[in-house]
């Protein structure tokens, strides 16, 4: 079965092609980044019209790729939520009118659930059940996987996600959108401890994360004296230790406390790489083992997406033929049915 993939939730618009027998035959991501830049950050209706553009180019690219037709496609997956409203009515609308045209069943696909899966599409993939933690500019999540479909909230950030603080962050020391890989890569060149920051809710108890504070923290070294560039790495090194300590600690909690030795992890911020080795290094003194996505397949891809939907349609799940529709900005994966 050979399942199109759609991804268009926010600014990466991802067309893929999985086939259940086969695996990931194509896929083709293009990023709006350089159209952003020049805004600090995503600017939604510039989104929805760019995502127009880029999909029928896409979807030629990676039939190409697979070196497949139309009319090998059995079935399409789309992501319905959550993301932006004008961005997901372009990949839904598509999405639902090749699949009236195909005559084939198409599929709504939780976003979260499609990074949830993803690392499942590697050769080296993790059993069930494991805990994922989902990092990313909209999201931090500690989550019980148990299989396909059972997903378990064990906590999340109160406030900003990891991503979001990261990208506020580089705001605040001047540097350019996106901003998460440019503070990390600035604090390359710096040195953590020189600067005191915060490692909030480390000790709390729970799994749930908090990094507004940790942002404002930030803003007050900035205030309190004129920084200079090697000032700005020391700080971005010294934020990005804070962030992913307290990250590494709140997974390898999740992970004791449902007795588990596999760890995914997922979403844009997973590529960072003091987060891995932070990860790495945590998992395995407790005789565990991390398991990720490409870097390729970290930001919102359409392979994650045609993953997803191939895994339900597997497991049983009544797709629907083309037609009325409906997409959810607003989703939490605990309404996921």
């Amino acid at each position: 079965m050979k399942v199109l993939g759609i991804e268009s939730s926010c600014d990466e618009t991802g067309v893929a092609l999985y086939d259940t027998e086969r695996g990931l035959l194509g896929h083709a991501i293009h990023t709006q980044v350089a159209m952003h830049e020049a805004y600090g950050g995503v600017v939604p209706e510039l989104a929805s019209r760019d995502h127009i553009r880029r999909l029928i180019p896409l979807l030629e690219k990676v039939l190409a790729e697979a070196k497949c037709h139309r009319g090998d496609i059995d079935a399409i997956a789309y992501t319905a939520g959550p993301g932006l409203a004008g961005a997901l009515l372009v990949g839904a609308s598509f999405a639902e009118a090749l699949a009236m045209a195909l005559d084939v069943p198409v599929l709504p696909v939780h976003h979260l659930e499609g990074h949830l899966l993803s690392p499942l599409l590697a050769d080296d993939a993790p059993n069930f059940p494991f805990i994922a933690l989902l990092v990313s500019g909209g999201h931090t999540q500690l989550m019980h996987v148990a299989r396909v479909g059972n997903y378990e909230l064990l906590g999340e950030s109160l406030d900003d996600a990891a991503g979001e603080a990261f990208d506020k962050t580089a705001k605040l020391l001047g540097l350019g959108y996106p901003g998460g890989p440019a503070l990390a890569s600035l604090a390359e060149s710096g040195t953590a401890g020189r600067f005191k920051l915060p490692r909030p809710m480390i000790n709390s108890g729970d799994l749930a994360f908090s990094f507004s504070g940790l942002k404002t923290a930030v803003l007050t070294a900035v205030r309190a004296r004129d920084l200079s560039e090697p000032d700005k790495a020391d700080l971005a090194a010294e934020f990005q230790e804070a962030v992913t300590e307290v990250l590494a600690a709140k997974a390898v909690a999740a992970c004791r406390q449902r007795r588990l030795s596999s760890l995914v992890v997922a979403g844009g911020v997973g590529a960072n790489r003091r987060l891995r080795e932070r990860l790495d290094d945590a998992m395995a003194k407790i005789g565990g083992r991390v398991f990720y996505p490409a870097l390729e397949l970290c930001t919102d891809n359409g392979a994650m997406i045609a993953f997803c939907g191939a895994q339900r349609l597997l497991q049983g799940e009544a797709p629907r033929r083309g037609g009325a529709f409906a997409v959810r900005p607003r989703w939490p994966l605990n309404e996921l049915r």
